[in-house]
């Protein structure tokens, strides 16, 4: 999601608190698979073909989905669910009611569902169900499908079904629509019957309110067909560009003589499909060295100083991808495409759809977040609804990473205004831990605060407990270990324990599951005895400078007793500081001028003023 409207949202909550040529790219010869093999981990999988016919007119569409889906968990399932998502944009719906009621709405909803005309409002309706050819009883149920089965699927067993459906695109209100407010066509997100994930937890058919999305891995074939004059772009790799143009062709363009082309795109191990249309694109593209082939997609009746933006930005967006890879882990796919077509930002497989006409530096930002999210969220496939700010909080981070290093900016600079927001969520009164549903927060302002910043936070403070470059190391190995998974909270613990052979899991439970804070101070100084109290519920290890009365300066490292051993550090290590003494004393070889505690301020100390004396 768009970082810059997330910062907007959360100084808004603290604030009225405290008052080249083109190419084609052709797929690889087999699905892209993970490398590492976690014991008793499994998770299930469907395999998608769609064949979609689009009116451009009426914006409605119909739809024969063929998904072969895979159980392979150890349970017998007795029914399956489907998202419905386009059936959150009418009137009544749970995101419309929600909008209606909180606090502090998404401005960019407020009560505009409630507003919609019958052919403005969304839909997605399903004409005929089968499981392995026998016709099945199903009901929907706002944005979910409650499918009961002929047949029980068996643990190992793949079972087939066919839909036909057809549906309506609703003006845009939130991420998918048409006719967006920069006159974007169509911007196709969530737009298809797909398939809820089922894992440990049990099935994950959450109703579409506001917040974010789960998916099951598989593989996409799509058959799309539109207007001659549109152009597409978004999940997957284009199978006929000879026959499309429109910027994919290799050579010869063979168009057939009619009104309307069928795309057709195939889409390796993802757990998503997401495009965009529009007859006003311009489609620009640019190779990553030993990467990718980036696609730009943004419309042309922009005015200039918007259309120099997106060429200033396509070489900015080559070093953002080799800066994640480099950092992260290597981008797996062959292309990922940044298209103009959102609501701010959103992240979907191999593409983002976002806002075009901006600033560069909002436009930069903007696609530093999103594309970050291809890695914390579509590869590192976390559940976003249960677990938000393990995508959007450590995408938010190495974006920002990502730009200090492109522009040369000073991180800890930009990481100020990350601490400053999460303190005033807590002086609010208005957080809740991060455990908490992301569509169940109270405000909208508590939960970006909670999934952005605040996830931000968990990794710079990680850093901070660890060492830089065993989490730098940490970042990787997760990568490593669970690309193409859904990897959960107490996975990215345990390869951070791992890694830097300490024990972890007071920190993830503390910052992630309570609303417990951090606040260390210096109860006092005599001469070289120097006493410290923890008044803050949270506990952390200690960094201290101590000046001495002689001018000169000692760093004092004082690990946390839980975490059974200490982080690399120059400074001078001293007793383990367990967690239930309130205060802590040790005494220096010469007479002490003045201490403080994180004299870098790394820790989210909700009380800097009592951290010096």
């Amino acid at each position: 999601m768009n970082r810059f409207f997330i910062s907007i949202l959360a100084i808004s909550l603290v604030f009225s608190c405290n008052s080249q040529k083109n190419i084609a790219v052709s797929p690889p010869e087999t699905p892209i698979t993970p490398t590492v093999t976690v014991p008793g981990y499994w998770q299930q999988h469907a395999d998608y073909k769609m064949e979609i016919d689009m009116d451009v007119n009426t914006y409605q569409y119909t739809g024969k989905q063929n998904l072969v889906y895979t159980n392979n968990s150890p349970d017998v399932l007795n029914k399956v669910f489907y998202h419905l998502y386009f059936n959150a944009f009418q009137q009544g719906s749970e995101m419309d009611v929600r909008s209606l009621t909180i606090a502090d709405p998404d401005r960019r909803v407020k009560d505009r569902i409630s507003k919609l005309n019958p052919d403005e409002i969304g839909y997605i309706k399903v004409n005929s169900l089968t499981q392995n050819g026998v016709a099945i009883n199903y009901e929907t149920v706002g944005t979910v499908l409650e499918v009961d089965l002929a047949k029980p699927i068996q643990p190992g067993e793949s079972v087939t079904f066919n839909m036909d459906f057809n549906a309506q695109v609703p003006v845009q209100i939130r991420r998918s629509g048409r006719n967006n407010k920069e006159g974007v066509a169509l911007s196709m997100a969530q737009w298809y019957p797909k398939l809820a994930e089922y894992d440990f937890e049990g099935w994950h058919a959450d109703p579409y309110i506001g917040r974010e999305f789960h998916g099951v891995w598989g593989n996409f074939d799509v058959k799309l067909t539109i207007d001659k004059n549109y152009v597409v772009g978004g999940t997957g790799y284009l199978q006929n560009p000879n026959i499309i143009g429109h910027g994919y062709e290799t050579g010869t363009i063979n168009r057939p003589n009619t009104n309307k082309l069928t795309w057709h795109f195939v889409a390796p191990n993802v757990h998503d499909f997401t495009w965009a249309a529009d007859p006003d694109y311009i489609h620009d593209t640019m190779q990553v060295p030993n990467g990718p082939l980036l696609h730009f997609l943004y419309k042309s009746t922009m005015p200039q100083d918007k259309l120099d933006n997106w060429k200033n930005l396509q070489p900015k967006a080559v070093e953002l991808m080799q800066f994640f890879s480099s950092n992260v882990g290597q981008y797996p796919y062959k292309q990922y495409s940044v298209i103009q077509g959102g609501d701010g930002g959103m992240e979907y497989g191999m593409c983002t759809l976002i806002l075009g006409e901006g600033s560069f530096d909002g436009l930069f930002g903007v696609t530093a977040h999103e594309m970050g999210h291809s890695w914390f969220q579509f590869i590192l496939a976390s559940n976003e609804l249960k677990h938000s700010w393990m995508d959007e909080g450590f995408t938010e981070y190495i974006g920002t990473l990502a730009e200090s290093h492109i522009f040369n900016k000073d991180f800890e600079e930009l990481s100020k205004r990350i601490y400053a927001v999460y303190d005033h969520l807590v002086k609010s009164g208005k957080e809740q831990p991060q455990t908490t549903h992301s569509d169940r927060y109270n405000f909208n302002g508590s939960y970006s605060i909670s999934a952005y910043y605040k996830g931000y936070l968990f990794l710079k403070q990680l850093a901070y407990i660890i060492g830089q470059e065993n989490q730098e190391k940490t970042i990787k190995q997760y990568f490593k270990d669970f690309s193409f998974k859904h990897p959960r909270p107490v996975d990215f613990i345990r390869t951070a324990e791992k890694i830097s052979g300490l024990e972890l899991d007071w920190y993830l439970m503390d910052w992630t599951q309570t609303t417990n804070t951090i606040d260390y101070g210096v109860k006092s100084i005599e001469n070289n005895t120097i006493t410290l109290e923890r008044i803050g519920l949270m506990p952390m290890p200690i960094d201290v400078l101590v000046t001495y009365t002689d001018g000169t300066t000692e760093d004092f490292y004082i690990p946390l007793q839980m975490m059974r051993g200490e982080k690399p550090t120059s400074a001078t290590t001293i007793k383990d500081w367990a967690w239930a003494y309130p205060t802590y004393t040790f005494k220096t070889t010469k007479a002490v001028k003045t201490v403080q505690i994180d004299p870098k301020e790394l820790m989210a100390d909700i009380d800097k003023e009592n951290n010096k004396k």
